[in-house]
C-alpha cells in the first residue's frame, strides 16, 4: 500500500516521502496516529503543491544537509567497545552509539538519521552505516570497532638454561 508520511518515522521514513509499507501497518498504525495518508492523486497533488511552496525552505534544508554530509567525510570515528573472546562485543553498538561518538568528535547527527545494517553490530571491525539527513541527502559513512582493552604484549618465553645430566 503506498502511502504519504506527514512526520518522520524511523525506520521507515522522513517526512513527505512516499513508501510502500504492508497494509496492515498502514490501516492499523500510521493513518490512526497522525504518521501518514493514503497516496490518492489528490493527495500526491498536494504533496507537490507542499513541495512547491516550500522550495527556498527546502534548499536550505538541503545545503544545512550537505554541510554536514561534508564535516562526515572529514570525521572519522572509532568507537571503543567490551568485546569477549575472538571479536566478539560483549553488547552491541546501534545507532544511538554511532550518533553519539560523531556527537564526541564534533558533528551532530541525530540517531534517528542515522541506519546500521542489521540495526546493531556485535563483532569489532570496519562498518558502514547510511546517514539519511534529507529525503536527497544520503551518505554512507565508515566507521570502526576496536577493543577498549588495553593492548598487552604476549610474555616474552624465558630461556631454559640447559639441563646439565647427572651421571
Amino acid at each position: 500500500m503506498e502511502i504519504i508520511l506527514k512526520k518522520d518515522v524511523e525506520n521507515l521514513g522522513l517526512e513527505f516521502d512516499t513508501v510502500n509499507v504492508k497494509p496492515g501497518y498502514a490501516r492499523n498504525f500510521l493513518i490512526p496516529q497522525g504518521f501518514a495518508l493514503l497516496a490518492t492523486p489528490k493527495n500526491k497533488a498536494q504533496l507537490e503543491a507542499t513541495l512547491e511552496t516550500r522550495k527556498e525552505e527546502e534548499a536550505k534544508l538541503v545545503a544545512a544537509a550537505n554541510a554536514i554530509v561534508d564535516q562526515l567525510k572529514k570525521t572519522s570515528v572509532t568507537i571503543p567497545a567490551k568485546v569477549g573472546s575472538g571479536d566478539k562485543l560483549f553488547g552491541s553498538i546501534n545507532n544511538a552509539d554511532l550518533a553519539a561518538a560523531l556527537a564526541k568528535a564534533g558533528v551532530v547527527v541525530d540517531k534517528k538519521y542515522i541506519r546500521i545494517p542489521g540495526n546493531t553490530i556485535k563483532r569489532t571491525g570496519k562498518f558502514s552505516a547510511n546517514v539519511r539527513l534529507h529525503r536527497n541527502v544520503e551518505y554512507n559513512y565508515e566507521f570502526d570497532i576496536v577493543s577498549d582493552a588495553p593492548v598487552v604484549a604476549a610474555p616474552a618465553k624465558k630461556e631454559e638454561a640447559p639441563k646439565t645430566e647427572e651421571a
